[in-house]
């Protein structure tokens, strides 16, 4: 197993993910890395990518927005429920303010155009790589309002309402969702395929069920709720 420590002692041990549709980038990117000392690991679409990540350990991670079966934004972000750590750079030919923002607020850490300068990737990546071990602490996730903690490490909740109690790990994701997406709507697909990935999706009863549980737990007064907010026809919206 990767620990920081032994991380620190050298960079070959860093393994990066590079999804990307374009075999040519894919490849070029990877045999550069690979000089670098990294350990690069590569998919051609979103979905193997997401698989990829799910199942193994990565120091970073490196998109494409425009790919098949899930693009790099919603890649992003179902990367993000599962690690807030790990850092992620955008490498794509959507190169407008509003698609740097939306990439951004995805959870990407840095944002690169193509067509791009290998060495400037080259850069970012040891730069990220180095700021994520330097940052790196042993201490929990954790976020509170109204009253509750939540400990996004070990799903552990301390709660006004209801004491303390432990988050399943659907519960996890779908409040973390609702968190980093704090006073935007988001929609019910958008919570489907974040929360519960692309090949099975539960009803969206299912989801209503979720939103009724958190005003139990969360909210001093869950018939009129002031933190987890329906918006008729859409979805939910979280707000402090």
């Amino acid at each position: 197993m990767f620990t920081w420590r032994n991380k620190i002692r050298g960079i070959i041990e860093m393994r990066i993910l590079v999804v990307d549709d374009e075999d040519n980038i894919r490849e070029v990117v990877k045999l550069n890395l690979e000089l670098d000392g990294y350990e690069v690991v590569t998919a051609n679409n979103g979905k193997k990518g997401l698989q990829r990540f799910l199942g193994e350990h990565f120091d970073l991670v490196i998109l494409d927005v425009m790919m098949p079966e899930i693009d790099g934004f919603s890649l992003a972000e179902q990367i993000r429920l599962n690690n807030s750590e790990v850092p992620i750079i955008m490498l794509t030919a959507k190169d407008t303010p509003a698609d740097r923002v939306q990439g951004l607020k995805r959870g990407a850490d840095d944002y690169l155009t193509k067509p791009f300068n290998l060495e400037e990737l080259q850069l970012r990546v040891q730069k990220l790589i180095s700021r994520s071990i330097k940052a790196h602490e042993n201490v929990a996730e954790t976020f509170s309002f109204g009253g509750n903690t939540i400990n996004f490490t070990t799903f552990e909740v301390h709660s006004e309402n209801s004491g303390q109690f432990i988050l399943t790990k659907k519960e996890a994701m779908l409040l973390k969702l609702l968190i980093e997406r704090k006073n935007e709507v988001v929609s019910r697909q958008q919570i489907l395929q974040a929360v519960w990935g692309y090949d099975v999706y539960p009803s969206t009863r299912t989801i209503d069920n979720f939103i009724l549980s958190f005003r139990k737990y969360f909210e001093k007064d869950p018939a009129n709720p002031k933190h987890f907010q329906s918006i008729r026809g859409i979805g939910y919206k979280f707000s402090i």
